[in-house]
């Protein structure tokens, strides 16, 4: 009967509701769009702007530069704040910077000379991504851990991210079509970008201004973290296992950055509107996260993710065999977008889980420091992934007109929308073989939480 009890008392105290879940999903809503929407820069550059792929791509390669300045202090900045708003909440105002950012970025004067047009798409793309993004990436786990308890962190990973995946569908629905109406001029752009800035910096304020945090880590911990630079060379000599979630992070990155997708439609399947089509059949996998709280327990998250990566794996192979064909695409779709489910959702969880192992190891948590280098990986991955689509695509003759398009140029789309990711995807099943914290976790968590109540009565 006390089980019983108890067992009810932890599923109230775990409860968020549906408001809660809106309202912490309302920035990640946001933000997730902005990185979709990143992945249409190269078109809008090469196609409207008629700047050289090549170029574009040294151009986001370099601000990457600037981007992996940033991102070294901004978790560091992240983990030593305290204000009377908490630790990571105050950093959400970014949301605001980085929606007004995006819009100026996609509204270059179309009379700028060639070197005008690449300093402002360089500005801007740095003030979006290596500002405001790299602050909004290293509160993210910060805010987590403070604003909600384990179970409800993990409700809120699974079942939560459902929204924004069903965001990201919509997303990738309208926007293609919006595009193919509204985006035929440099104007045109500008008017697109706008319509969807303005409500998405009003929904992604929400969190900030709604969600409190409530508890306080470092007191639970026995004391107060006071953090110095030398602690991040402790950090990276301590814990292999954000290394090599890092490198699975730029990975997926680079392939889901690359933007090949809208030159794929374009080109090959001929018709750009036909995107929304396929990218609504990947509403099928998204019930999968209501699975992932009882799978967790029973595999691990590091082990949904591996075998995530296979099935995308598999998707991507089909992409490639497809060609024009909808029904192989949109299997295909189906299948690495139900792939990459647990890696998009869960990776909260493993960063915190990387934090649990720093404790362990009498270390600084460094939750917002470790989300910074994770940011770092996923934002070099992107910018990576997005250059070398345009230098590849030049290499390959690509002229941004589908009558001169050499069939050179059509099969590297092919193989960059196919082979490419499949090969990459392959890689990281491969590497997460060498994270082994998941069968360390229950004797973590056994010690830490000793450890705190051995704190608590100290005091």
């Amino acid at each position: 009967m006390d089980k019983v009890k108890e067992t009810t008392k932890q599923d109230r105290d775990d409860r968020i509701g549906f408001k809660g879940m809106m309202l912490w999903q309302s920035r990640a809503i946001s933000s997730g769009i902005f990185i979709l929407l990143s992945g249409y820069l190269m078109v809008y550059c090469t196609d409207t702007m008629k700047v050289p792929a090549a170029l574009v791509g040294g151009i986001l390669v370099a601000s990457k530069v600037l981007d992996g300045f940033t991102d070294i202090f901004a978790g560091f900045i992240v983990d030593r704040t305290k204000t009377r708003w908490g630790k990571g909440r105050p950093y959400e105002v970014f949301i605001i910077g980085l929606w007004l950012s995006t819009w100026l970025l996609f509204s270059c004067p179309e009379s700028f000379s060639t070197v005008a047009k690449c300093i402002w798409i360089f500005v801007m793309y740095a003030l979006a991504n290596a500002v405001c993004y790299t602050f909004l990436n290293a509160n993210q786990n910060v805010y987590l851990v403070r604003a909600y308890n384990q179970g409800q962190i993990v409700k809120q990973t699974s079942y939560g991210s459902v929204v924004t995946m069903l965001a990201a569908v919509i997303f990738n629905v309208a926007f293609p079509v919006a595009m193919g109406t509204l985006a035929t001029s440099p104007a045109g752009w500008s008017r697109l970008i706008l319509m969807f800035a303005v409500p998405l910096a009003a929904i992604g304020i929400l969190r900030m201004l709604f969600v409190k945090e409530k508890y306080d880590v470092e007191a639970e911990q026995g004391g107060e973290e006071k953090l110095h630079v030398k602690d991040v060379a402790v950090l990276l000599g301590t814990n292999k296992f954000i290394l090599i979630i890092a490198l699975m992070t730029f990975i997926f990155n680079f392939v889901t950055n690359m933007g090949v997708q809208v030159y794929y439609f374009t080109y090959i399947v001929g018709d750009v509107k036909l995107q929304g089509l396929v990218s609504l059949s990947q509403m099928i996998a998204i019930p999968l996260a209501f699975a992932f709280p009882k799978l967790i327990a029973k595999f691990s998250t590091i082990k949904l993710m591996t075998a995530g990566f296979l099935v995308s794996a598999i998707g991507y192979l089909i992409n490639f065999i497809a060609g024009s064909n909808m029904v192989l695409l949109m299997i295909g779709a189906i299948l690495f977008g139900a792939g990459t489910i647990p890696c998009s959702m869960l990776l909260p969880l493993v960063i915190i889980e990387c934090a649990d192992f720093n404790e362990w190891k009498g270390i600084h948590r460094m939750e917002g420091t470790m989300t910074s280098i994770n940011g770092l990986a996923q934002k070099i991955g992107g910018a990576i992934g997005a250059g070398a689509l345009g230098v590849l695509l030049s290499l390959a003759g690509h002229t941004g007109d589908a009558a001169t398009m050499p069939s050179s140029a059509l099969m590297m789309i092919r193989m960059l929308y196919g082979i490419v990711p499949m090969a990459l995807y392959l890689l990281v099943a491969l590497t997460l073989k060498g994270y082994k914290l998941n069968k360390l976790m229950p004797q973590i968590k056994a010690d830490n939480e000793a450890k705190r109540g051995q704190a608590a009565k100290g005091e």
